[in-house]
């Protein structure tokens, strides 16, 4: 199907056959014409003649037609009509012809095997498919044969047969071993395209017993295996060496046929030792060149897209150094039937002729068939237009009932070509397809090309005109195309217009108008010239255009033809590029394009780099000063000035600049007047009247400019009028009553001649008023007083001296004096939209109450009080200006829950009118900002002290504080969060129950009742537990050692503190104080006293993430100090957790439980010596899940707590030998000598020949992995293992 116009699905028929037409009509590709015409059916997809199917799947078989109206579809199956309705496994797909045959659900593909057509038919015709030849594919197993194994003697031949089974379609042979890896090949072994294995000779490393051969069926994607064949190869000596023989083919010649653009492959493999080589020639010719390839180590000829003209006799030749063999094939290429011409579709208009040609070819010539509507013409309905002449239709006269489809049938033995062509009658008025309008525009002097696309059948003769009612356009200066298009081979400015297109045929007339601009061509007046600079320099390159003032023009710099480097040296400017600190590989050509839509221009200059001579004497200097002016050709307003050039200095002049003086009116300043070429000696001046000319000239090359000539003599102008008015004319009032009229005065030289003044003129605009003038000296300004308040008036102002007035000027319109606006803005509206902003809404001023150029509004606001707090404070105004003539305004920026006024005035240039009622309004309650401050203080073993301040905006009413908190643990992961709600007149909370020397995150905010505000957050952490630390009155009465020590001193880091603690032997009531400093510092120690005589101690204030070294000592015993410590505090750290199995309090506990398992473990052997039974109650008691049985409170357990060894012992897998499973129950099917409960838990298989190709897969139902037990399943001999 035809996709590449982007035309609805509906209409892709009609692009098929518009493609292919042959016809007097075109009919051009326009969707909206697409739509309205009638075509007979056109097949646009269908399935393969061989469609070979997998008859696992469902049968899909394609056939997809356009046409206007849209077709219905039958089918055939084995040239008899098919009824899909009255098989339910059948069904054809909605607005399409396609058959779906549904194998998936119970249907036998084989019973569906047969030839199928469809037919598409509408009220214009019939078109038929192909026949569709379905087969479903074959993969039948090897058939069971005996194999015996092979014996062969070193160096003789032997072939392997593989003869698989016949598949449909053929499998694809391939031999491999045991391993599955493809058996080696060479020149000595190879495989045939028959699939057998051929030996030219065996070696004694052929023995094997694995030569499978495998054969690949790729439809049903299925494999099959031959058994394998065993190879024993024996040696005797010596080893004979054989001339070749072939083994394949047989006999001396043979014979092949192949079809006409198929591929050829001839095979010739031979036996012999040494191995033979193959070669291959064509008798009495060349074998064809760049379609030949050799494969299969020589030993096949494959020849690709043959032709009649490869038949002919193929000889192999197998040589080795014995002797040779060869074989000759006589090849013959026939050919099913190909197209010369086959049949186009046909568009007609009544009374037209046509014809369909249908021409063929093939070996053997194919005969030709019509059918009409897929019925043999000769049966099908007469048409008397129609006569059949072999392979041609010839149409006479045709009417619109001649539409149908006719079917080209060109058949020989070797296969069939079956064409669908329709003839179309239509008899349509003209439509012109060119959109009305349409704008063309082209440059001067270029072609413009004016489309006048157009259908209509009769086909419509076209005329153009020019203008709505202009003459037919006729002569040589007009080019007018087939399709209708009107060419103007040199369009100029005077083409511009407006040109019609009329288009008529027997059935109606119709026009279109198009319009043609025709612009100036994009010119460059200054070219790029080429320069020379030197290295370090800078150098600049002109690109000036002149352009059509409505084209947009894009100016692009090349160097090399190619972009630009991407170096910041490179500036590209409005017209010139400049390339800054000049370097050698600047050097290239320089190329300036213009582009705009409709044209594009282009300039190049070569840019050469001169390197710094390395010869000192050569200096590069600018150029001396140019000499001898001399003024010549004098006249009123021009003068010839003439000059010789100065030494250049070894470097050449690039340009000169002349200057002048005007010794008249400003004498001793020198103004540019222009540039010229270096090559360039003389000048053409123009001058202004009433001027004291002098000249001088400068000269300039790379280096610099040089000193100024001479000035030249002097040459007055004679006076004139003057040529300009004054510039920048402006009517402002300065007060309300006034009119300032100022102008910017003619200088000097433009007053051309002495006597200069001005007349300033004006009247007011929009009355009948007569002008008012006065004639003022040379100033540049003049009030006119008692005017209205701001009333536009007309104003011009013309120069004039003692010769005369300057040409009429130009009037521009200015303004009497504003004042102040009269009026407030009224109907004054605020809309609160949320809690941070408001919208105002107010009326327009009246502009004649503005009295003056209304330049916008202003709205003042400012906070009265907040709701919240009701206290007031210094009231700050704020003020937004809108520009312009605008009726509403937002207020951003405003704070929640607050009171606030406002008022709008109006302003003009004067200042603002007087301000509106005071507007209140209000906004709504906001969420809080975060709390001040949120400290922590007083840590304990278990609780902390949060105080915190009252959000600085509550931005309403608080309703409450939220408190979220959760532990850090050593590897930073977060504990449960724990979320409390505080009273909204509450600032601090005691938190309890926390756990001993852990961090603590905390998370802290205001709620109002629209939400929660921003959060702070914080840390802290609890102290370390006291347990195990004796206190003064223990051990009381114990000998003090007679030298006090201090010692095993541990740290416990935060991220800015850290717990500090000690043991200490000595006298009792000591003072102990605790000295720290930055590790691997030589700052002084830091000294903290510990109140009374504990032994620990919190050290704040602490940087995180720094190393610090502690020490401990005790006042009064002559500077006694523990030992040096080390720790890092970190960020968001927990602290170093105090080993449990350590405590005192725990190895009591663990005593304990140990000795109650020891008397329960005597009294259960007492009882189970005297033979007594557990009640079953006591059995599910004994092995109950203690984490799921309820707490009893004689158990002598200690709660939900758990120390860390329980859980390792709780989490242990069972030992060798224990009887009860995992879970502690005991169930009634647990046996010690089956595995009938694994079985159902293995996910193994069995071959059919009962191998084994699984592996056990683990329980019959998974668990969660507890503790330290393996994840992973047990396999049946492990359950085994556990119950021995």
């Amino acid at each position: 199907m035809m996709k590449k116009q982007h035309i609805p699905a509906s209409k892709a028929s009609l692009v098929l056959f518009l493609c292919q037409m042959i016809s007097a009509l075109d009919v051009p590709l326009d969707s909206k014409l697409l739509e309205e015409l009638s075509q007979p059916p056109t097949i646009t997809q269908q399935s393969p003649k061989d469609y070979i199917v997998d008859p696992r799947e469902n049968i899909v078989i394609q056939c997809e037609a356009k046409g206007k109206p849209p077709p219905s579809f039958s089918w055939t199956r084995n040239g008899t009509h098919f009824d899909i309705d009255k098989d339910a496994q059948v069904t054809m797909k909605p607005n399409s012809g396609t058959l779906v045959i549904n194998i998936m659900n119970g249907g036998k593909a084989e019973a569906y095997e047969g030839v199928y057509q469809c037919t598409a038919r509408n009220e214009r015709g019939a078109a038929i498919s192909n026949n569709i030849v379905i087969r479903p594919s074959r993969s039948p197993l090897w058939t069971k044969e005996k194999l015996e194994p092979n014996h062969v003697r070193e160096g003789d031949s032997l072939v392997l047969h593989c003869r698989p089974p016949v598949g449909l379609p053929p499998p694809i042979i391939f031999w491999m071993d045991n391993a599955f890896q493809r058996l080696p090949q060479s020149e000595r072994v190879s495989q045939g395209l028959n699939g057998d294995l051929y030996f030219s000779n065996v070696q004694p490393e052929d023995t094997r017993e694995d030569y499978i051969c495998y054969a690949r069926f790729n439809h049903t994607q299925t494999i099959q295996q031959k058994q394998p064949i065993s190879v024993k190869v024996f040696s005797t000596k010596p080893v004979t060496e054989r001339q070749p023989v072939l083994l394949t083919p047989t006999g001396s010649t043979s014979t092949k046929v192949e079809l006409r653009g198929n591929v050829l492959l001839l095979e010739c493999i031979a036996a012999g030792l040494p191995t033979p080589a193959i070669r291959w020639i064509k008798e009495g010719g060349e074998l064809p060149a760049n379609r030949t390839f050799l494969e299969n180590f020589k030993k096949t000829l494959k020849i690709i897209d043959v032709s009649e003209a490869d038949s002919g006799n193929y000889k192999c030749i197998a040589r080795n150094a014995l002797g040779s063999a060869h074989h000759v094939i006589s090849v013959t290429v026939k050919a099913a039937p190909y197209w010369i011409t086959a049949p186009r579709n046909l568009v007609l208009s009544p009374g037209e002729d046509g014809t369909l040609i249908c021409r063929a070819n093939g070996n053997p010539k194919p005969t030709i068939s019509w059918l009409a509507n897929g019925v043999p013409i000769a049966i099908a309905p007469e048409d008397p237009s129609r006569k059949v002449d072999g392979d041609t239709i010839i149409f006479s006269h045709v009417q619109e009932r001649s539409s149908a489809v006719y079917q080209c049938n060109a058949s020989n033995e070797y296969g069939y070509l079956l064409a669908n062509a329709f003839v179309n009658v239509l008899a349509e008025p003209p439509r012109i397809l060119t959109p009305a309008n349409k704008l063309y525009q082209v440059i001067a002097d270029s072609p413009a090309l004016l489309d006048c696309a157009y259908f209509g059948s009769p086909k419509p003769e076209i005329e153009w005109f020019k203008g709505v009612k202009g003459s037919i356009l006729r002569g040589n200066e007009y080019v007018f195309h087939d399709n209708g298009t009107l060419e103007i081979p040199v369009a100029q400015k005077d083409s511009t217009g407006t040109y019609t297109c009329v288009a008529r045929n027997e059935l109606g007339k119709i026009q279109n108008e198009v319009q043609l601009e025709v612009k100036d061509p994009t010119m460059i007046i200054k070219q790029p010239e080429y320069k020379v600079i030197q290295r370090y320099g800078q150098v600049s390159f002109e690109c000036i255009i002149k352009h059509d003032s409505t084209l947009v023009p894009t100016v692009i710099w090349l160097k090399d033809n190619d972009e630009l480097p991407d170096d910041e040296r490179f500036l590209v400017g409005k017209d010139n590029l400049t390339i800054m600190n000049v370097t050698d590989k600047d050097d290239g050509t320089y190329t300036c394009i213009v582009n705009t839509t409709l044209d594009s221009v282009s300039a190049s200059a070569v840019l050469t780099v001169v390197a710094a001579h390395p010869t000192p004497a050569i200096i590069y200097a600018r150029p001396n000063p140019p000499f001898d002016l001399e003024l010549t050709g004098q006249l009123e307003r021009s003068v010839e000035l003439s000059w010789i050039p100065g030494d250049e200095n070894n470097s050449p002049i690039t340009n000169f600049v002349i200057e002048y003086e005007d010794g008249l009116h400003e004498p001793g300043v020198w103004h540019y007047q222009m540039e010229v070429p270096g090559t360039q000696t003389t000048v053409q001046l123009k001058l202004s009247p009433y001027v004291n000319y002098s000249f001088r000239v400068i000269a300039v090359n790379e280096i610099g400019r040089s000193q100024p000539s001479e000035p030249s003599e002097q040459y007055l102008t004679k006076s004139a009028n003057p040529d300009e008015n004054p510039s920048n004319v402006q009517g402002i009032g300065s007060e309300p009553d006034n009119l300032v009229i100022t102008w910017e005065s003619l200088k000097g030289f433009q007053s051309n001649g002495p006597g200069l003044q001005y007349k300033v003129s004006w009247r007011q605009k929009d009355v009948d008023d007569e002008w008012t003038s006065v004639i003022v000296a040379n100033v540049s300004k003049y009030i006119v007083s008692g005017t209205p308040t701001f009333v536009p008036y007309e104003i011009k102002v013309q120069a004039l001296n003692d010769l005369g007035y300057a040409p009429e000027p130009s009037e521009v319109i200015g303004h009497s004096g504003e004042d102040l606006p009269m009026v407030a803005p009224g109907n004054v509206q605020v809309h609160v939209i949320n809690s941070t902003l408001a919208k105002v809404n107010w009326d327009t001023v009246p502009l004649k109450s503005v009295r003056g150029h209304l330049q916008g509004y202003k709205v003042y606001y400012w906070k009265v009080q907040s709701l919240s707090r009701r206290s007031r404070r210094h009231v700050e105004k704020k003020i937004l200006t809108f520009r312009g003539n605008k009726t509403f305004g937002m207020l951003p920026g405003l704070e929640p829950y607050s009171s606030y006024k406002l008022n709008v005035r109006v302003v003009n240039g004067k200042g603002e009118g007087p301000a509106s009622p005071d507007k209140v309004f209000k906004t709504p309650e906001g969420v809080p900002s975060s709390p001040s401050f949120l400290k922590i203080t007083n840590p304990t073993l278990d609780s902390l002290t949060l105080e915190w301040g009252s959000p600085t905006h509550p931005n309403g009413v608080l309703t409450s504080y939220i408190l979220k908190f959760q532990p850090i643990n050593n590897t930073h992961e977060l504990g449960p969060l724990v979320e409390i709600r505080i009273p909204a007149n509450e600032s601090s909370l005691i938190l309890k129950n926390l756990n001993y020397s852990t961090r603590y995150k905390f998370y802290f905010n205001a709620q109002t009742s629209v939400g929660s505000g921003n959060q702070i957050t914080e840390e802290a952490v609890t102290i370390m537990d006291e347990a195990g630390i004796l206190h003064p009155a223990v051990g009381a009465g114990k000998v003090q050692p007679l030298y006090p020590r201090i010692r095993n001193v541990t740290t416990a880091a935060a991220e800015t503190y850290a717990n500090i603690s000690w043991e200490y032997e000595g006298p009792d009531h000591a003072n102990f104080y605790v000295e720290y400093g930055v590790a691997g510092s030589k700052e002084d120690w830091k000294k903290e006293i510990v109140n009374g005589s504990r032994s620990f101690f919190v050290l704040k204030g602490l940087t995180p993430g720094t190393a610090y070294k502690v020490r401990v000592g005790a006042e009064g015993l002559s500077g006694f100090r523990s030992s040096e410590d080390v720790f890092e505090t970190g960020p968001a750290m927990a602290s170093r957790q105090v080993d449990i199995a350590t405590q005192g309090w725990f190895i009591g506990l663990m005593c304990a439980v140990a000795l109650l398992i020891l008397i329960l473990l005597i009294v259960c052997f007492i009882r189970r010596n005297k033979g007594g039974k557990y009640p079953v109650k006591e059995k599910e008691d004994a092995h109950a899940d203690p984490e799921i049985q309820p707490m009893k409170e004689d158990d002598g357990t200690f709660g939900e707590y758990r120390s860390l060894e329980s859980d390792a012992e709780d989490h242990k897998p069972l030992k060798k030998g224990s009887r009860t499973p995992s879970d502690r129950t005991v169930k009634k099917e647990d046996s010690d000598d089956s595995l009938v409960d694994y079985g159902e838990g293995v996910n193994g298989q069995f071959n059919e020949d009962g191998s084994f190709i699984g592996q056990y897969s683990g329980k019959k139902e998974k668990e969660p992995a507890e503790g330290n037990e393996s994840s992973e399943a047990p396999s049946p001999v492990n359950a085994m293992n556990s119950f021995v």
